[in-house]
């Protein structure tokens, strides 16, 4: 059997291909387009190809796999993976013979591949995020235009930013200036509108979606998000299951300790930022509400913010979310209030200070 490895860049990408005793036989630099994959990799015997994950393997590993190869998506974060490579010198051809190697031993840890169905969802996430992004800007500079003509507007959340600018009494040279600004928001709240009707109907087609909005403060956003995020609830095994979601979500503080000395400082990166955003947001909606159903959990947060602070006490509440709605998927039961107790030993929080925005 033959092994491959592709260090996949965005314009071009280094190949290496191996016998099984290790021998070359081809190293050469591709430009990485369909094409060329099926000109070097269409004729050969079916074989093993090992790609880092990034932002074009996966539709790289689905084209391989349709000339027949088996493609292995590795998690780059495995250093055993890298063998012997030196730090000091780094080229492509290092990096692919590193990784036709490791292809060749099989020493490399599998990423997981999500499903196509929540790489769409996730796609429509991303967009989303983008139009707030867009809508955020443009309510920035027409608020810092209006504030340098001596105008204010008064404060209220982005939906409605068109109709408190009308209330203002704005000249007619800057009423000019701000008209490009005022149909880019137009276009954006409809488009986003639309967004969030489909989200809508997620809830009433998927039933893990709409079981875990029954969590008070979960809407069909971040539910979505949150499936799309973990795609199969059986992915996250064991009696660590849950502190393997919030590990993977980026809700556990970074830790620098060694002997006596311990050190916990912000949140980890998170490969999802967005799930992790809305997590917090989440946490807050829960801490500002009164229902009764999320008594429990205000008075624990209540607890860990009169030591730690409140910015601290709602990261920790946002990995608690985390793991009840973990808990609520894989048991397949909707949110019981009955079942959160409020003297629960909170876990070692993060200085992480988020900002929870409007989305």
């Amino acid at each position: 059997m033959e092994y491959g490895a592709i260090d996949l860049h965005k314009k071009q990408s280094q190949i290496r291909i191996l016998t099984e005793g290790g021998d070359v036989i081809e190293d050469r630099r591709i430009v990485t387009a369909r094409e060329r994959f099926t000109a070097v990799f269409g004729l050969r015997r079916p074989m093993r190809i090992l790609v880092e994950a990034s932002t074009e393997s996966e539709w790289v590993a689905r084209h391989l796999e349709t000339l027949g190869h088996e493609v292995i998506v590795a998690d780059p974060n495995y250093l055993p993976m890298y063998g012997d490579r030196s730090r000091r010198v780094k080229t492509d051809r290092r990096d692919v013979a590193a990784l036709a190697d490791a292809c060749r031993r099989a020493v490399y840890r599998a990423a997981y591949r999500r499903s196509d169905q929540q790489r769409a969802v996730q796609a429509q996430l991303r967009v989303r995020q983008g139009l707030v992004n867009t809508r955020t800007r443009a309510i920035s500079l027409a608020r810092s235009l209006m504030r340098a003509s001596g105008h204010h507007i008064r404060s209220g959340e982005s939906a409605s930013f068109l109709q408190r600018l009308a209330a203002c009494e704005v000249p007619n040279d800057l009423t000019a200036i701000l008209a490009p600004l005022r149909g880019v928001i137009e276009v954006v709240n409809d488009e986003l509108a639309s967004a969030d009707t489909r989200f809508a109907a997620l809830v009433e087609n998927d039933p893990v979606i709409k079981r875990l909005t029954t969590l008070p403060g979960i809407g069909p956003l971040t539910a979505s998000a949150y499936v799309a995020a973990l795609d199969d609830v059986n992915r996250f095994r064991g009696a660590k299951a849950a502190s393997q979601v919030t590990s993977y979500l980026g809700l556990v503080p970074r830790e620098f300790s060694s002997g006596e000395r311990q050190h916990r400082g912000h949140l980890v990166r998170s490969a999802q930022p967005q799930v992790q955003t809305l997590l917090v947001q989440a946490a807050w909606r829960v801490r500002r509400s009164t229902r009764s159903e999320t008594a429990a959990l205000r008075d624990w947060a209540d607890r860990v913010s009169r030591r730690r602070g409140k910015n601290i006490a709602t990261v920790a509440l946002a990995r608690r979310l985390a793991r009840i709605l973990f808990a609520m998927w894989r048991d397949e039961v909707d949110y019981q209030p009955r079942r959160i107790h409020a003297n629960r030993q909170p876990q070692a929080a993060t200085t992480e200070q988020p900002v929870a925005r409007a989305v």
